[in-house]
């Protein structure tokens, strides 16, 4: 009995809790009840214009104006609603009202046609049964989205039209009061089967906009940090920018890349590499607040949006402390995991002009900062717009350059340092523009690097240096340098080798650099190069020893034969002890693993008698020679046979 009461409540009420149900009734109540009222008031006024002559005045007159008054109040105030933003709270205060006032409208109106009926011949009391049957049917239709109201309406209406046609003894009307029951029952049937169905739709559709919410939320969140991911990124910095200019506000953007998250990658497995995403992420949550929005851009590139208008020694602080946040050691395993980010800031209006400007300026301080200062802030100012520039202007040039024509070689001699003879010869490109004039292999290298147009220097610049190589006298080694993009790639290891092979210069002669930070971009794809560059009988040499990621296990995974040790630890090592230290370490390495050891940027006397006293082998720096073009490397080896015969 319980359930059955609390069933019939629940059927005969709003539901509350459900507020897309809510708004959804709202809103179709708010196109049908006005039309409701104006078929209702309209069969009124008919009604009580066919009994005006035979029917008491406050039947005829003052009833349906009363019923007239307050149908179009209640219209009004439907129609009105159309325009107006309404909370779910006032939608549902609004259904509870109509469905509390539908039975006592519905009493209202049957009592007054009900009072008419005694009134005229048989056609008026037709017209009063056929006003009731028809005004209710179109009303329950108006009514059908509140299940309720329309209920209620119908128990009201039809049983006051049951009882009272059927006791009228008169066959027709008893017979119409039966065709009005069963009419009634198919409605409720219809009616309730109709509101199932619109009640399922419309939480169907609150479950696909559900899902469209959280499909919208996963493509635009980095699934493995939780921040917001690339997309999402431009899509806020658009907005942003914009307001940004409708207010006159400033606004910056940072890129920050985390230097030493690959070598963490490869020794300890993606999953602890992962994990320390995860936990940048958090640690640079940490440190924000409302005007700066955070998102990883993918790999190890996070990105922030700062809205707030700080000024460039404010930004350059706020980076300072987001760097020195990174340096911090990060507890992921047994030992804490050290890396460092760098940080590249631009800012709107004053440096750029719109989202793609503000984003490249800020990812070519990023640029800088690595190349310069990892683990630094910097901040794009107007010497990097020239820089740029002029870099855009090295690239577009670079991009048309005729290869044969415009790029050279020049070989620096690389000396046994006991001897004092030249053992080998490092080839280095050289780039006369035609546009530009002459172009520092520093200034074109790292574009060309950039916008992977480094390739396209391999091939003809070894071909030049092997060539230049053939009339150098037996045994004189030739050493060139070769990019990561030689170094990753098969099919351009497959062109360095076939170059080799038909060559005139001895394979076992050619000694071919690579830089660590080049070797780890890919060290599966670079140990399969070397080890097909060993078969030619190729020396291998590691450029640029001790400023990459260097590790024993580098050393390890590649098939070298000799070490370079980088300029930074040679200069004024006669007065540094921590370099003279360096490099006597690596000295002894080299001598542990029997490998050759090579060092690079020697140009003062002093710092010559210390790498001898160091015990190394081979040096080279302007020191010995300047680079030179290969039509003086003949007179250069003449001289060095002669000073030999001389001190002889």
């Amino acid at each position: 009995m319980n359930k059955t009461l609390l069933a019939v409540r629940a059927l005969m009420s709003v539901p509350k809790d459900n507020p897309g149900l809510v708004k959804a009734q709202y809103i179709a109540l708010a196109r049908q009840l006005p039309m409701m009222y104006f078929i209702l008031l309209v069969n009124t006024l008919m009604l009580a214009g066919t009994h005006f002559a035979v029917a008491p005045r406050w039947l005829v007159v003052y009833c349906p104006l009363i019923m007239t008054l307050f149908g179009v109040i209640r219209a009004v105030e439907w129609v009105r609603t159309r325009g107006q933003a309404r909370s779910p709270a006032q939608m549902l205060k609004e259904l509870k009202r109509t469905n509390m006032l539908a039975p006592f409208v519905a009493v209202a109106f049957t009592a007054w046609s009900l009072a008419l009926f005694p009134y005229g011949d048989g056609y008026t009391q037709a017209h009063v049964a056929f006003y009731m049957a028809i005004t209710v049917i179109g009303c329950i239709f108006c009514m059908m989205h509140l299940l309720p109201a329309a209920l209620a309406t119908t128990a009201v209406v039809n049983t006051a039209f049951v009882v009272f046609f059927a006791s009228t003894n008169i066959m027709t009307f008893v017979a119409t009061a039966i065709d009005v029951l069963l009419v009634s029952i198919a409605m409720l049937i219809i009616l309730k089967a109709q509101y199932a169905d619109f009640t399922r739709l419309v939480n169907m559709q609150a479950q696909t906009a559900k899902l469209s919410e959280e499909n919208l939320h996963l493509a635009n969140q980095d699934s493995l940090t939780g921040l917001a991911n690339r997309r999402q990124f431009f899509s806020r910095l658009d907005t942003q920018l914009s307001r940004a200019s409708k207010q006159q506000t400033r606004l910056a953007v940072g890129l920050i890349d985390l230097d030493g998250f690959k070598p963490v990658n490869d020794l300890y497995g993606h999953s602890v590499g992962d994990r320390l995403l995860y936990q940048v992420g958090q640690r640079l949550t940490g440190l924000l607040d409302e005007g700066v929005h955070l998102a990883r851009l993918g790999g190890d590139e996070f990105a922030l949006i700062i809205t707030q208008a700080m000024s460039d020694d404010q930004l350059r602080a706020f980076g300072e402390k987001i760097c020195a946040s990174l340096r911090e050691p990060f507890l992921l395993v047994d030992i804490p995991i050290q890396i460092s980010g760098s940080l590249g800031i631009a800012t709107f209006p004053d440096q750029a002009s719109s989202a793609m400007q503000v984003y490249e300026y800020a990812d070519y301080a990023l640029y800088q900062s690595k190349r310069q200062r990892p683990g630094t802030v910097c901040l794009f100012s107007a010497d990097h717009r020239q820089q740029l520039n002029r870099e855009g202007l090295t690239e577009q040039a670079l991009r048309r350059a005729d290869l044969d024509r415009e790029f050279h070689v020049v070989f620096q001699p690389i000396v046994d340092i006991q001897t004092e003879q030249t053992v080998a010869f490092e080839a280095l490109a050289r780039w006369e523009s035609p546009e530009l004039g002459n172009v520092s292999p520093c200034e074109f290298i790292p574009i060309a690097e950039r916008a992977g147009l480094v390739n396209r220097l391999t091939l003809p610049l070894l071909s030049k240096a092997l060539e230049a190589a053939t009339s150098w006298p037996a045994g004189m080694r030739l050493s060139f340098n070769l990019s990561a993009h030689d170094c990753g790639s098969e099919d351009a290891a497959q062109q360095i080798v076939e170059l080799i092979r038909s060559s005139r210069f001895p394979p076992a002669c050619l000694d071919l650099e690579i830089t660590e930070t080049a070797a780890i971009q890919d060290l599966p794809q670079t140990q399969r190069t070397i080890s097909r560059l060993r078969e030619l009988d190729c020396g291998i040499s590691l450029d640029d020893f001790g400023t990459g990621y260097s590790s024993l296990s580098h050393i390890h995974a590649l098939s070298l034969t000799k070490l370079k040790v980088d300029r930074t630890f040679v200069t004024d090592i006669h007065l540094d002890p921590a370099s003279f230290k360096i490099v006597k370490s690596l000295v002894a390495l080299c001598q542990d693993m029997q490998l050759e050891c090579i060092v690079e940027g020697v140009e003062t006397a002093a710092e010559l008698a210390a790498l001898k006293n160091l015990g190394c082998t081979w040096a080279q720096g302007y020191l010995f020679a300047k680079p030179m073009p290969a039509s003086e490397i003949g007179a250069w080896l003449e001289g060095e046979q002669l000073a030999k015969a001389q001190a002889v």
